[in-house]
C-alpha cells in the first residue's frame, strides 16, 4: 500500500515526546477471570488490524512523517506476556501501579507500529491488560472507539476507506488559512457559522467556499479576538509544589469507583452538572493534599488544560487528533465544598461559547509545521500556563467482557506535554466513576495521597447536598 502523509496535528503529537514526558495514552483493564495469551493475541490482531493505523509504522522525512505499512508485522511483538513482580510487602495493586508507571516512561519501538499491549495473565484471581498507544494515532475519543471494538461483540470500523473521504475529513487547504491567518475574514466567517458548537466550526472550516455572512458575525469576531487575547495574555500558573521541572519518572494511582447515582444526586441538589461536582472534588483533593504537605493554598487556583472534542462522534473510527484545549481554572484554595462547586460551575460557564479550543487546535497545527526547537518553545507556552492536563470521559454504562472475561475495572492516564507533571483522568464505567492520576515523581512522589482524598471530599459534598432543601436548590 502506498505511503500516506501524516496530518500536521498528528505530526505535532508525534514530535512532542521529550525527556520527561512521552505522548502515550496508557490504560489498564482488570479482568475478573483469567484470559489466555494466544486468545488475546488473536482477538487484538483480528480487531485492531481492521484499522489501518495499527498495521502502519511511522517513517520520518524532510516534509514531516508518513504512515507506511509494516510488512514485517508480528502480533506477538505488540501483545506481550508478563508476570507481575512484587516487592516484599507490596500489594498487588501497588505492584500493578508501579508497572503501569514504568511503562509510561518506556518509549515504543519507533520501527514498528506505535502501540503495545501487556498481558499479566494472573492478577487477583483474573488477569490485567495494560495498553500503550501513541497519541499520534488518535485522540482519546478515537481510541475509546478502538478499544471498545476489541471487547466481545465490539463493532468493526465501517466498510469503506478509513482514510479521509472526499467530504471534508482531510485537512484540506483550509487549515493553512485557519492557522496562519486566524483572524482573517475566512476564519471569522467560519467561526460565525457555529451555532451547534465546535464540530460545526471544523466542518465549516473544511469548506470555505460555502461560507456566507452571518448576523452573528460581529459578535463572533469580537469573541474570537477576545479569546486570542486571553490565550496570549494568560498569566503563568500559580507556583505550587505540583509545578516545576519534572524528573521524568512517573507514578500512577487510582481509586475504587464511586457510585454515579450519588454524583447525580449532588448535581440535582446543587443545580450543577456531573462535571461540576467531580471537578470540585478534584480541586478539593489537591487543595487538601497541599495543606497536609504544609503548604497554604488559600486564595490559589491552578489551571488544567482540558481536551475538547472537535469531531462528530460517528467519525471517531477515522482516528487522528481532532481536539482543542480549554484552560479550566480549579479553585484549590477554597476549602468550603459548596462554595468550591459553585466556583467550578462559574468557571465552566465562562468556557461555554469560547473559541479557545479551536484556536489551541490551530496552535498545535502550527507546531506541527515547525522545526522541533520551535515546536517545543510553542508547547512550553502551554506548559507554563498549566499545572495539569485533565480529561473526563463517559464510558459504557454496563460491564463489558473481553475474551469471555468481565472487565470489572478500567482506567487510563492522559499524557502531559512540555514540563507539565500531572495528568488527571475521570472515567465513568458500569455505574461507577473513577479518578486516576499520573504524576512526575519529582513533583508528586505519592499520587495515591491525592487519590485517597478524593472520596472524603466527595462524601462531604454529598452530606451537605443531602441536607439542603431540594426545592430551594432546584
Amino acid at each position: 500500500m502506498a505511503a500516506e502523509r501524516m496530518s500536521r496535528v498528528d505530526n505535532a503529537w508525534l514530535r512532542m515526546d521529550n525527556d520527561v514526558n512521552l505522548m502515550m495514552i496508557v490504560g489498564v483493564w482488570l479482568l475478573e477471570a483469567r484470559v489466555d495469551y494466544e486468545a488475546v493475541c488473536q482477538r487484538i490482531g483480528d480487531k485492531l488490524l481492521k484499522y489501518e493505523r495499527f498495521g502502519q509504522k511511522v517513517l520520518n522525512d524532510a516534509m514531516g512523517a508518513q504512515w507506511v505499512t509494516d510488512d514485517d508485522f508480528d502480533i506477538h511483538r505488540h501483545v506481550v506476556r508478563e508476570t507481575l513482580k512484587r516487592r516484599k510487602g507490596q500489594s498487588r495493586q501497588a505492584a500493578l501501579q508501579a508497572r503501569c508507571a514504568e511503562l509510561a516512561t518506556q518509549a515504543l519501538d519507533p520501527v514498528r507500529p506505535l502501540w503495545q499491549f501487556h498481558l499479566i495473565e494472573q492478577y487477583d484471581g483474573g488477569s490485567a491488560l495494560i495498553a500503550r498507544i501513541h497519541h499520534c494515532i488518535g485522540d482519546g475519543i478515537a481510541l475509546i472507539t478502538v478499544t471498545l471494538s476489541i471487547t466481545d461483540g465490539g463493532n468493526d470500523p465501517p466498510r469503506r476507506r478509513q482514510r479521509a473521504d472526499a467530504d471534508g475529513d482531510t485537512e484540506h487547504d483550509w487549515l493553512s488559512d485557519a492557522v496562519v491567518k486566524p483572524l482573517t475574514d475566512i476564519m471569522v466567517k467560519a467561526l460565525g457559522a457555529t451555532g451547534d458548537g465546535m464540530v460545526r466550526s471544523m466542518d465549516a472550516l473544511s469548506k470555505p467556499q460555502q461560507l456566507f455572512g452571518s448576523v452573528e458575525l460581529a459578535r463572533t469576531g469580537y469573541q474570537v479576538i477576545s479569546d486570542v487575547a486571553a490565550l496570549a495574555l494568560m498569566p503563568d500558573d500559580s507556583p505550587t509544589r505540583l509545578k516545576g521541572k519534572p524528573a521524568g519518572r512517573k507514578r500512577v494511582a487510582w481509586n475504587e469507583p464511586l457510585p454515579l447515582d450519588a454524583v447525580k444526586i449532588i448535581g440535582k441538589a446543587l443545580n450543577c452538572s456531573i462535571n461540576d461536582v467531580l471537578l470540585s472534588c478534584v480541586a478539593g483533593a489537591i487543595g487538601q493534599y497541599l495543606r497536609d504537605q504544609g503548604d497554604d493554598p488559600s486564595g490559589q487556583e491552578i489551571r488544567a488544560m482540558v481536551p475538547v472534542n472537535l469531531r462528530p462522534l460517528d467519525k471517531a473510527w477515522q482516528l487522528g487528533n481532532k481536539f482543542g484545549l480549554a484552560p479550566l481554572v480549579l479553585p484549590i484554595g477554597i476549602d468550603n465544598p459548596i462554595e468550591r462547586v459553585y466556583a467550578v460551575r462559574r468557571r465552566m460557564s465562562e468556557l461555554k461559547g469560547s473559541y479557545q479550543p479551536l484556536l489551541a487546535f490551530a496552535v498545535l497545527a502550527v507546531a506541527g509545521l515547525m522545526i522541533k526547537p520551535v515546536q517545543d518553545a510553542i508547547l512550553n507556552l502551554f506548559a507554563k500556563k498549566a499545572t495539569a492536563v485533565m480529561t473526563n470521559v463517559p464510558g459504557p454504562t454496563k460491564p463489558l467482557t473481553f475474551c469471555g472475561s468481565t472487565i470489572r475495572q478500567t482506567m487510563f492516564w492522559v499524557p502531559a506535554s512540555g514540563d507539565i507533571g500531572m495528568g488527571v483522568s475521570i472515567l465513568s464505567y458500569a455505574g461507577g466513576v473513577q479518578f486516576g492520576l499520573i504524576t512526575d515523581e519529582g513533583l508528586c512522589p505519592e499520587p495515591q495521597q491525592i487519590i485517597d482524598r478524593f472520596e472524603p471530599e466527595f462524601e462531604k459534598l454529598l452530606l451537605l447536598a443531602l441536607m439542603l432543601p431540594w426545592e430551594a436548590a432546584a
